[in-house]
């Protein structure tokens, strides 16, 4: 039976744990050629192991997202390997200082911006002309619904997840009429590291998993997915427009 994703290639940020881990290999389990994106060597070879073991394939890109020139490079690679881009997943993030505003220092808050939203930017700015080399060029970013909370003492997160939401939905209303789709989508709470540094008290085993959140998010990466422009929420299974507007349902 032929796969869905069959002779597709996919890019994975943040892909040696968590959910960019699980959507990684979801993404080679539908077929996809998958290019692993994240710092941690370790991970990203056992990312590979488990992508082979179900007979699929990855290319491994050891890479700190802050070094936007490292991704203008990929770029560079995979248009001359590969011609084209037909899936992004745009999933590293970093949480930050949980602290008052006015107690965070330059640096930490420069980091988060840096790994949340430029590095997006960046990812944008250096594979739209991939994506468009594809017949069903697709783009999904995971945000947060600490952009639209502002809770305290989260305001580095909460601000770079609402200025990545921005970012995407200008992103797809400039690309609205071209095969481009490009979505955000918010896992909610999920037994991840991340979560687990922001809430240390927090019992794990009551958060749905990454591979859950990953069965949610291939859909958006099929060429048969039509909506652009639209956030889906994993823990009200709603699909909305930029004014909260329900849309559709997966």
């Amino acid at each position: 039976m032929t796969k869905p994703l069959t002779s597709r290639v996919a890019l994975v940020t943040g892909a040696s744990r968590g959910i960019g881990y699980a959507t990684a290999r979801a993404l080679a389990k539908a077929g996809a050629h998958v290019i692993a994106v994240a710092r941690t060597q370790g991970g990203l070879e056992e990312l590979d192991d488990d992508i082979r073991d179900g007979g699929g394939s990855a290319t491994l890109v050891p890479l700190n997202l802050s070094d936007f020139d490292g991704i203008a490079r990929l770029g560079a690679a995979l248009n001359e390997r590969h011609g084209k881009l037909d899936i992004l997943v745009g999933n590293a993030g970093i949480a930050g200082p949980s602290s008052p505003l006015g107690h965070i220092e330059m640096k930490p808050w420069q980091d988060v911006m840096a790994i949340n939203v430029t590095a997006n930017f960046q990812l944008i700015r250096c594979m739209e002309p991939l994506l468009r080399q594809s017949d069903a060029g697709r783009a999904v970013f995971v945000t947060s619904g600490a952009a639209g909370k502002a809770n305290a003492y989260r305001g580095p997160y909460a601000a770079s997840k609402a200025a990545l939401d921005t970012l995407v939905r200008c992103w797809a209303s400039e690309t609205a009429t071209t095969g481009m789709r490009v979505n955000l989508f918010d896992p909610g709470p999920v037994r991840t590291r991340l979560r687990a540094i922001v809430f240390p008290g927090e019992d794990p085993m009551t958060l749905d998993t990454p591979e859950q959140i990953a069965e949610l998010i291939i859909p958006m990466c099929l060429p048969s997915w039509s909506e652009t422009g639209k956030l889906y929420d994993y823990k009200s299974r709603r699909l909305t427009d930029s004014r909260d507007r329900p849309v559709s349902n997966l």
